[in-house]
């Protein structure tokens, strides 16, 4: 344990990269399997595609629950190590695993007694209703799988050894793309199960991603140590220090729900086909997203140790990288937006009223990608140094303070094409904030080492 971790000894670019890129690609795998998922149930009907966008803001919120309570674990297992703080480290751990099993039983009862109560909000259209209820169902009473494959998956970053997480969460992804026709539409021995048949195509691979994660941490992660007798002692401190930056990450990410549940709401009051246009844009868009993502839990760890470390020019230089690379991916994606909007529609079975309705959404939207970038970025710092309320303000001002109510007021023209002008207006809001936040934080942490 006396070895520098290569967190404080490594180039900075070269230690980035070797971090950021095997969770870029997984995160890759995974935009292709949210897209693939998606294409396939759009070959059952519209209805079924709107069904599983109606269903998103629950998973977002799950998803929002597990990761969320990574970050709280990777910022404090990354910032021991860099202390040497060895012990505190493992309790992180530890109790990480110990908290992912209570989020499981938050979700498992939600599956038994609230999906279909959560669909019939948003829609009265039975068909819908069934569909996305029977989906939703089996997405959350058996959400063990997503909850352990992220925690594991945190644990390999938080020691830099993202080329294990990457295998856990590729694997994951493209089980989930081979079932999915498989248990669908019913090919050679297996039942066709229709949009059933996507939920247990999704759950597969997160079982198994998470079965990878626990092998790869009790094999290679020589630097924490798992044993069921610490996860079975939770300690008050570690929890209320893994919550102290994960609750804010939660609640950041769980805006998102609620983003996306009010503007099926907005949308659905035009038509279902333009709530089905929302899911599509959100799963062509995790193609950029993601991999941006990826690169800022690659940074993490990175921001977090060199902090503990108190080396203020490997951060500097991480973060100017960071910044670069997050633009560059973005631009890429509004270009693309911007040139073959047709094409990615067609890829959904896309009805000639979901093509007319999509070409100006995925434009619009697309020209708000680069500021995205930006800020993702920036925010990275927010949360490395346990700072993660700011991000909170961030996403609360983006999401609900000007987004919701701009699609709202933009909704009440009458006119479909307006709502989508709403995602440029709140990211240049969400710069504003996010700049402001960033040189505050830098200034009085970074400037005075």
């Amino acid at each position: 344990m006396a070895k520098e971790n290569k967190m404080g000894v490594m180039p900075i670019k070269q230690l980035i990269i070797s971090m950021s890129l095997p969770m870029m690609i997984s995160m890759l795998v995974q935009a292709l399997y949210n897209v693939v998922d998606s294409i396939f149930v759009a070959k059952i009907s519209e209805n079924a595609l709107t069904a599983v966008t109606l269903a998103f803001p629950m998973q977002n919120l799950m998803i929002a629950l597990g990761s969320g309570t990574g970050v709280g674990i990777n910022a404090l297992l990354s910032r021991s190590l860099g202390e040497k703080k060895f012990e505190n480290s493992d309790s992180a751990a530890n109790n990480g695993l110990f908290l992912t099993f209570l989020n499981f039983i938050v979700f498992l009862v939600i599956g038994l007694f609230f999906t279909g109560a959560f669909i019939k909000t948003q829609t009265n259209i039975d068909e819908i209703i069934a569909y996305g209820t029977e989906y939703l169902t089996i997405i959350c009473c058996l959400s063990f799988g997503i909850f352990y494959q992220i925690t594991f998956e945190r644990l390999l970053q938080s020691t830099g050894k993202t080329i294990f997480s990457m295998i856990s969460q590729a694997t994951g992804a493209i089980i989930n793309i081979i079932f999915d026709p498989l248990l669908i539409f019913g090919i050679g021995p297996f039942p066709a199960l229709g949009v059933a048949g996507a939920a247990y195509a999704t759950v597969l691979g997160q079982v198994v991603a998470a079965m990878i994660g626990l092998f790869c941490n009790i094999k290679f992660n020589n630097e924490i140590n798992i044993s069921l007798k610490r996860i079975l002692k939770p300690s008050k401190k570690t929890i209320f220090d893994i919550y102290y930056v994960g609750v804010p990450s939660i609640l950041m990410m769980s805006i998102g729900s609620i983003m996306t549940y009010l503007m099926n709401l907005i949308l659905g009051s035009f038509s279902s086909t333009a709530t089905a246009v929302f899911g599509v844009y959100f799963k062509l868009q995790s193609f950029f997203f993601m991999p941006v993502f990826g690169l800022n839990n690659g940074i993490i760890p990175v921001l977090a140790y060199n902090y503990g470390a108190r080396n203020k020019q490997r951060i500097k230089e991480a973060l100017r990288f960071a910044l670069l690379l997050a633009v560059s991916i973005m631009v890429v994606g509004t270009v693309c937006f911007l040139t073959i909007p047709a094409f990615l529609l067609s890829l959904f079975n896309a009805s000639e009223d979901m093509v007319s309705i999509g070409i100006p959404a995925l434009r619009i939207i697309s020209l708000s990608f680069p500021l995205a970038g930006v800020c993702i970025a920036m925010g990275s710092i927010f949360q490395a140094f346990s700072k993660s309320f700011f991000s909170l303000i961030v996403s609360v001002g983006r999401q609900l303070v000007v987004l919701i109510p701009a699609a709202w007021l933009l909704s009440q023209t009458g006119v479909l094409s307006n709502v989508w002008w709403a995602f440029p207006i709140a990211e240049i809001a969400s710069l504003c904030l996010s700049t402001f936040f960033f040189k505050k934080l830098y200034t009085s942490t970074v400037s005075t080492m």
